[in-house]
């Protein structure tokens, strides 16, 4: 293994990274199978919003209690089980029965379900960045992880809709669901939850991510962050309401972009599968690199201006490009316009987790799946709401409603103190 000496810990980042692009794969795909599934099951917009939402909702209610799965069981086991779990419901998505009684119960049902199981992911990636990556190298892993978000949603547009035309939506989520059993199969075989535990570690290696942790991360005896300990700090509350208009920003690509090039744009499926690649794209390139300038801030000035400074002028990058993208006229060029918005979103996107796990240390999957539990209601909020306010407003205003909110989670970052990690008592020694 000597083409691994000193880089286990990365193999294991750009692994997460392809669990982050399937997981992606797996929640994209509805959006694209959205037309054929409105016409199949006779639905229209609201009503598919409500099988959107019922995901996200799953996903977010069950982010905190996952984590703590992660902290107490470890993310190696917990992400396998991820994985089969996400593989069955979607595989129970493409068997759901049209036009009968209750169909559209079934489908929100299951994608309900399919939200719980996806909700471990980024919790236990946290947990695992944790215990595994130097506090200094923490902004570039967790944007490698978060660029598997725009791979996967990059990928998504085409191959499902090139499935879609060829064999129906169907089947295009059995192949999603295969995909995943095998994805986290592998992560099984190489994954260990502390770098003690891999064969594959070299001495040097073990040295410098011990170097790089944070002393109460080191501690041996330390025991789960208490809820009251989590819940009852000011700089969880901030960071978790930011990312609530992170996520709502987000997923204005995540599940109505394609139908919005689509429907009210006017491009063909072939032009809307295409350009609706551009804000994956963007988002795949921009997460690793807002992780590498993240880092590279927080050594010359510190965490203050490499997490919180960085995330809050992407952010406001982002809101005039949200809110401008729709008012230009030729669909094509909004496209690129949007997608600058949804590239500078995700230059923000590692600061996020980089604080939550320097906050949290072996408690980061608790803390993380606390500040993603917040941001994942924003998501469902965007599901639901986005087709109201188009509705009754207009598409023009359904995008500035999402830039207000990045707006107002670019200024919560000036309040967090990124360098107060939360502690609890070691937890006492064993009489032998």
């Amino acid at each position: 293994m000597n083409i691994l000496h000193g880089r286990v810990r990365w193999l294991l980042v750009v692994w997460m990274l392809v669990i982050s692009a399937v997981s992606y794969l797996d929640r994209v795909n509805i959006s694209i199978a959205g037309p054929s599934i409105e016409h199949e099951f006779q639905l229209d917009h609201i009503h598919l919003g409500w099988v959107f939402s019922a995901w996200i909702l799953g996903y977010a209610l069950f982010q905190a209690p996952s984590g703590r799965l992660a902290d107490r069981f470890g993310p190696r086991r917990i992400l396998l089980l991820g994985t089969v779990w996400w593989a069955t419901f979607t595989g129970l998505t493409a068997l759901a029965p049209a036009r009968v009684a209750g169909s559209l119960a079934i489908l929100v049902t299951v994608r309900f379900l399919l939200g719980v199981g996806e909700s471990i992911v980024y919790p236990s990636t946290n947990r695992l960045v944790a215990a595994w990556v130097p506090s200094q190298e923490r902004g570039l892993a967790n944007g490698l992880i978060f660029a598997g978000v725009g791979l996967g949603a990059a990928v998504t547009p085409p191959s499902i809709a090139y499935i879609i035309y060829r064999h129906g939506w169907r089947f295009s989520l059995w192949t999603c669901a295969f995909i995943g059993l095998i994805i986290g199969a592998f992560w099984y075989l190489l994954a260990r939850d502390e770098p003690e535990e891999h064969p594959w570690l070299s001495p040097a290696e073990a040295a410098v991510i011990s170097a790089g942790l944070p002393h109460a991360s080191k501690t041996a005896e330390i025991q789960s962050l208490p809820w009251r300990a989590i819940l009852g700090n000011k700089n969880v509350w901030i960071v978790t309401a930011s990312y609530f208009g992170f996520v709502y920003v987000a997923y204005i690509f995540f599940t109505w972009f394609f139908t919005y090039l689509n429907t009210v744009r006017g491009l063909n499926l072939k032009a809307s599968a295409g350009y609706s690649v551009l804000p994956f794209a963007a988002m795949a390139a921009c997460s690793s690199l807002g992780g590498l300038i993240s880092d590279r801030l927080t050594r010359w000035s510190g965490k203050r201006v490499g997490r919180c400074l960085l995330a809050c002028a992407s952010m406001l990058i982002a809101a005039i490009f949200v809110g401008l993208g729709t008012h230009v006229n030729d669909a094509r060029m909004a496209s690129v316009v949007l997608a600058g918005g949804a590239g500078a979103l995700y230059l923000a996107q590692s600061s996020y987790w980089a604080v939550s796990s320097d906050l949290g240390g072996r408690s980061a999957g608790s803390v993380s799946g606390v500040m993603n539990m917040g941001g994942q209601l924003g998501g469902a909020t965007t599901a639901s709401l986005t087709p109201f306010v188009a509705k009754h407003f207009g598409w023009d205003m359904s995008f500035w409603v999402a830039a207000g909110l990045c707006f107002l989670g670019a200024l919560a970052w000036s309040v967090v103190d990124p360098n107060q990690q939360l502690m609890t008592a070691p937890a006492p020694k064993r009489n032998a």
